[in-house]
């Protein structure tokens, strides 16, 4: 596909980012971007996890690419190659396989490794409204890569024990970025994630995490939901899932709160 200028400004680079695994962060990336797209917003979401579930849960096999961000980030394909459509409007993808698995080996001794991808999107920056970068479960050289081009980062905090673990280093590292290569960025949003208003532990948790957070944490949370979970083995996010379900309608309030 080829770029269209976006001449109302720049879009807004969000890396969604959380160290530890299964924290609802690619369930908000891909919710969130379709939510933004149905506000009328041109999104893009970069996958840059090996594991491919932003690819996947928006209908494409990992498998069955011809081109990945892989070959973006080793200059093997251009962006514009790499980028799919999805089947949601307004709402594109950059897709992922295991390939990138190697990328962190290939890289480290690459120059200029920290800023493959923000060279790589230079162009995307001028033709979308938000940029939604799902970030790998680990602070290696592919988070650095989003750390470096993201402004912001989202993250997604399960409602559940241990849910602050692996932050203070996750913030540490993001001193480091700022300190070295990216002086602009910041955490500056907090989702409660997988939210059970019937346990006291998800209040216990929410009240934690606004004291330690204030007001970088969103009003809206996402209530646990079987639906949600059930999304992605469709190829689709929760609004043309199950646009009536309590996930769609959280995540349709959560874009509306960061729009605004």
């Amino acid at each position: 596909m080829e770029f269209e200028t976006n001449l109302n400004k720049q879009a807004r680079v969000i890396a969604v980012a959380n160290q530890k695994g299964g924290v609802g962060k690619t369930t908000t990336t891909i919710n969130l971007g379709a939510s933004l797209a149905e506000e009328g917003k041109k999104v893009l979401i970069v996958d840059l996890d090996p594991q491919a579930n932003a690819t996947t849960g928006l209908g494409f096999s990992s498998r069955h690419l011809d081109f990945s961000i892989y070959d973006v980030l080793s200059q093997q394909a251009t962006t514009e190659q790499c980028i799919l459509k999805s089947k949601t409007t307004n709402l594109d993808v950059l897709p992922s396989n295991i390939a990138l698995t190697g990328a962190e080996i290939e890289l480290v001794t690459a120059f200029s490794r920290e800023h493959r991808l923000q060279r790589a999107l230079t162009n995307a920056i001028d033709t979308y409204d938000f940029i939604l970068i799902d970030c790998p479960p680990a602070l290696g050289l592919l988070t650095v890569n989003a750390f470096v081009v993201a402004k912001e980062i989202l993250v997604p905090i399960q409602c559940e024990y241990y849910a602050l673990e692996g932050l203070a280093q996750l913030q540490s590292n993001v001193e480091l970025v700022k300190a070295n290569l990216n002086p602009s960025l910041e955490i500056s949003i907090i989702v409660l994630v997988m939210f059970d208003a019937r346990t006291k532990l998800s209040q216990q948790v929410a009240n934690e995490v606004k004291q330690h957070f204030g007001d970088r944490v969103c009003n809206q949370v996402i209530p646990r939901s079987v639906r949600l979970s059930e999304a992605p083995s469709f190829g689709e996010p929760i609004t043309s899932f199950d646009p009536i379900s309590r996930g769609a309608i959280a995540y349709r309030h959560l874009a509306k709160e960061i729009l605004n």
